[in-house]
């Protein structure tokens, strides 16, 4: 006889340990498995090992999806504030950051040991290593063929994640059963990623290799792109560094992406300011602007024109340079793929979803939650905050459904 459950987890990220745990807690018998052998991985290695674990001015806004409603509900049902109460009743300390990104105050596996912390106190029944062969859906819920034999449930959560970082055991298990009950699935595509640029006129600024400053980007596409203030880095292969990750969502091939490279000064006044000064060289004042090395990557492509006098430049020409340096068009090759993105952008299509609880609304009993599902976070603690929120959706209509059973409804 197949062991019986009120719930499998499929999954044990951040999605499927929470929804596990809270589930457990609310009275559910909840079985998670997941077929990677190592728990948690992505907790683990993000933010730099001490987890950005969400973003205390979370809201809808810091979403992409092309159903962008349908974060509301779950986001406002369980806040920021709501985790931190919980981290902090299992004595991890954190600091804020920057721009209202939480982190541990030592190891991401503090994260970790809590949520594993929560899922015992909730009973669950936990198996890892795992796979899935095969799910069936019948009167009586579902029916799963497992490397550890046959399971069955009333309800099944898919937190299969995304496929970002392959090598920690990404996968699209979760897609796939998606479109085995009739589920759409927005078109999957790597975000949070580097940028790669490469031909002419990128060829200048190869050699810019660990050059930083801060700018203000977004992408030139015809949909809604917002426009972010971050730090961009220069790489051997292209762009990265806050500015190009966040802007990597919105961004899609054969698109532009404008940088402001002084999004804090107004060089055309600065540079018409300069005229003023006697004997002030451009590369000079260009240096002081921005980093040295971008000043002379800029300035190269016209011969001598760093060492001229700013007093004998043309209004016109200064007015150019400035306007090319607010607005520098790049058309990036592609980016790094998924095997450097943070998460990935698409997925299961939430308007066949419940909001509520992100319950199927074509098979009863199957739900979708976390990175799986179309809504992808901004860099900086979003997509943490997006998983425990969905989770706590879908714990809250299992433990709902296992009250009423109990009560005989």
């Amino acid at each position: 006889m197949p062991d019986r459950f009120d719930a499998v987890v499929v999954g044990a990220g951040a999605a499927g340990l929470f929804c596990a745990a809270r589930a457990g807690q609310l009275g559910a018998r909840v079985l998670l498995l997941d077929h990677a052998e190592k728990v948690a991985e992505k907790i683990r290695i993000s933010g730099g090992g001490r987890c950005n674990f969400t973003n205390i001015d979370t809201g809808p806004a810091n979403f992409d999806s092309t159903n962008p409603d349908y974060c509301r509900s779950a986001l406002a049902r369980y806040t920021p504030r709501d985790f931190i109460a919980l981290v902090e009743r299992h004595g991890i300390g954190w600091h804020e950051k920057h721009k209202g990104q939480l982190f541990c105050d030592d190891s991401s596996a503090r994260i970790v040991d809590m949520l594993l912390a929560e899922c015992a106190a909730g009973g669950v029944v936990h198996w890892q290593p795992c796979a899935v062969s095969a799910v069936g859906h019948g009167l009586g819920g579902f029916r799963l063929e497992t490397s550890r034999g046959p399971v069955e449930a009333a309800r099944l959560v898919v937190a299969t994640g995304g496929l970002s970082i392959p090598k920690i055991g990404a996968s699209d298990w979760g897609y796939a059963l998606a479109r085995q009950f009739g589920h759409g699935v927005v078109e999957t595509r790597p975000a949070l990623v580097p940028l790669v640029c490469s031909g002419l006129p990128w060829q200048r600024f190869e050699a810019l290799s660990g050059v930083s400053l801060p700018v203000g980007i977004a992408a030139d596409a015809p949909r809604r792109s917002p426009a972010f203030h971050e730090d961009l880095l220069f790489t051997h292969r292209g762009l990265s560094g806050p500015a190009a990750l966040q802007i990597s969502t919105f961004w899609r091939p054969g698109e532009t992406v404008t940088i402001d490279l002084a999004p804090d000064s107004d060089l055309r006044a600065v540079l018409r300011d300069a005229k003023s000064v006697p004997g002030r060289r451009l590369g000079a004042l260009l240096a002081e602007l921005l980093p040295r090395r971008l000043a002379e990557a800029w300035l190269q492509t016209t011969p001598g024109l760093a060492e001229r006098r700013v007093a004998d430049l043309r209004d016109r020409d200064l007015a150019q340079l400035a306007d090319g340096l607010k607005r520098w068009q790049v058309l990036p090759a592609g980016s790094e793929g998924y095997r450097k993105a943070e998460v990935t952008a698409g997925g299961v299509d939430t308007r066949e979803l419940d909001s509520r609880s992100g319950e199927s609304r074509r098979v009863p009993g199957l739900h979708f939650i976390g990175e799986v599902v179309d809504v992808t976070g901004w860099l900086g603690g979003y997509n943490f905050q997006w998983a425990w929120a969905s989770a706590e959706a879908c714990a809250r209509a299992l433990g709902q459904v296992c009250a009423a059973s109990n009560a005989g409804l």
